[in-house]
Parts: structure tokens; sequence; C-alpha cells
């Protein structure tokens, strides 16, 4: 992660004005802060492939998305065109065999999967048990957590979760070789123990790109995330140095009037606290995939509507 610094005058600072020093008395100055970062540089393309064509080999991408729901489909496709190998992605799940990060694994782009699930792809298990690919599976929360503490600056936390497992002990397997053995396994965890209870250090993540999928933009660089497609996508948003954003509605003049009670996050704060290199945005064509559906619950069956994306396969 970029370093970032903060000027901050001396907030106890006594300025004594002319009137004041005639009785002798002194007034408090007011607080202000600058920073040195850099401002931010947002782009705009409509070809996925211009989007992302800057990913070397070997990159760390973190791909947002839960399941199927919310993932940048578009931009994986343009990854697709681009031929970039050694990957290190890192996402809630590895895709299906014919969609999301599957078709980089059928192409073999994929060097290293960091996952909490990844059970409805064929083609990944053969991979992983033939030795062609690195596998770290981590907890789901634990996951969003390293992510999110990515983005936090914070290097590393203890929680409880996998105490007692192989994510504590070590030894899982990582990368098998073609004779079944462990070619490389995860290293032990440190533990801690607070308030009698035993916690394990995980280290956060952090990556060179993001590709976070968003329902709108305005040119400021601010993007909304609809519903539950907010997921991983926000958190991944923080971690990286540099965020494509694929957004499937058009582009807002300024979505802060016209989402002001809704949720929104803001990249433009992100970068100038976290000093990312750039923001793109990629503009889909069309409406939303039409295999994406909103169905909204009887309001009188809950308290409140309770949102659900359905994936319909053909």
């Amino acid at each position: 992660m970029a370093a970032y610094k903060f000027l901050l005058p001396p907030l106890s600072r006594r300025i004594l004005l002319p009137s004041a020093r005639a009785r002798g008395a002194a007034v408090e100055s007011f607080g202000y802060c600058f920073s040195t970062s850099c401002h931010h540089n947002t782009k705009f393309y409509t070809d996925p492939v211009e989007a992302v064509k800057d990913i070397p080999n070997g990159a760390t991408i973190l791909v947002g998305g839960f399941g199927l729901c919310g993932i940048p489909e578009n931009l994986i496709g343009g990854l697709l065109k681009t031929g970039v190998k050694g990957i290190t992605a890192v996402s809630n799940n590895a895709g299906v065999d014919n969609f999301g990060l599957g078709l980089l694994l059928q192409t073999k782009q994929i060097k290293r999967m960091v996952s909490s699930y990844v059970g409805e792809n064929a083609e990944f298990e053969r991979q992983y048990l033939s030795g062609e690919l690195e596998v770290e599976l981590t907890p789901q929360g634990t996951l969003a957590e390293r992510i999110r503490a990515g983005g936090a600056g914070i290097p590393a936390f203890y929680t409880s979760t996998g105490y007692g497992t192989l994510v504590q002990e070590g030894g899982a397997p990582i990368k098998y070789n073609t004779d079944g053995t462990i070619a490389i396994a995860s290293q032990p965890r440190e533990v801690r123990e607070f308030d009698g209870r035993h916690y394990i250090l995980e280290k956060s993540i952090t990556g060179d790109f993001a590709l976070v999928k968003a329902w709108k933009a305005d040119r400021a660089g601010n993007i909304i995330f609809r519903k539950t497609a907010r997921n991983f996508n926000q958190p991944m948003c923080k971690a990286a140095k540099t965020t494509v954003v694929e957004q499937s509605d058009k582009i807002c003049k300024n979505i802060y009037a016209q989402e002001e009670n809704q949720y929104w996050e803001t990249l433009e704060t992100m970068k100038g606290l976290l000093n990312h290199a750039h923001i793109r945005v990629f503009l889909e064509e069309g409406t939303q995939p039409v295999w994406s559906l909103d169905i909204t619950l009887n309001p009188h069956l809950c308290s409140k509507d309770v949102n659900i994306f359905c994936l319909l396969l053909y």
C-alpha cells in the first residue's frame, strides 16, 4: 500500500489577537489538515479490454462478487483477451466451468486462488488435485476481514475462527505434486489467548488491482453498489492500488444528489486516504444482465423489504 502523510498543525497553538493582547488574553486557533497524496486520476472506457490491458503477468487481483452475484463478468472477459498469466485471484469463489473466474481457469491464466467457496467448478477441482493450481482456502468471514483490514491499513488481526483446525496448525495442502504428495503446505498461525479464549493471527490482504461491479457511477469516480452486490465489492475497492469498476447503468452527473438516502461508496475519498494510482470505470452497454432478477418479498412478512438475486442456469 502506498504511503501517505497528513500535516497536522498543533491544535493547542495559541494566537494573541491585537485586542486580546491588550487584555493579556489568549484565543485558541482552529485545527486543520492537508493531505500530501496526489489527486486521483479517473478514466472512462467503453471497451473492457482497454480497461484491463495494463494488468501485468503475476498480478494479484481482487475480484468482487458473491457466488455469481455482482461479479465483473465483462472485465473478466477482458482478461481472457489480454492473455495475462500467473494471476493470484482473491475472490469469494472460483466461478463455474463456463462463467466468472472459471473462464480464466480453463485458459490456465490463474496461478493461485485465495477463496472461501470453490465447490461448483469441475475444472478447478481437476487442476488443484493434479498440481496445476495453488489454492489457499480461507474461512469466509476471515477472508472478508483480511480484505477489509488490508484496505484499512491493518497488517494483521486475531480471530477465533480456525483455531484447532489445519488453518491454525498448518499443513493444509496449497499445491500438490503430480504424484499426489503435498508440494506447498499452509503455515501454522500464531496463537494468543484473550479472556480465556484462543485466537489465531491472520494477515491482511491487499492487491495490485481490484475488479468490481457497480450499479451507478459519476464523473468524479463515486460509485454505488446495488443491494446484494455490495458484498465483497466494497472492501476490495479500498484494498487495491488500482480499482477497475464495471458499471451497468449510465454515468450520472452527481450520484450524491440522486441517491442521498442510499448507501454509496466514494472512491474519491479512498484515493485521498490510500493514494491509489488510478480509478477506472468500464461502461457496460445495455441494461443489467437478463439472468439477474430482483425479487422483493411481501413487506407484511418481514420488517423491511428483503432483496434476493437469483441466477437462472440454462
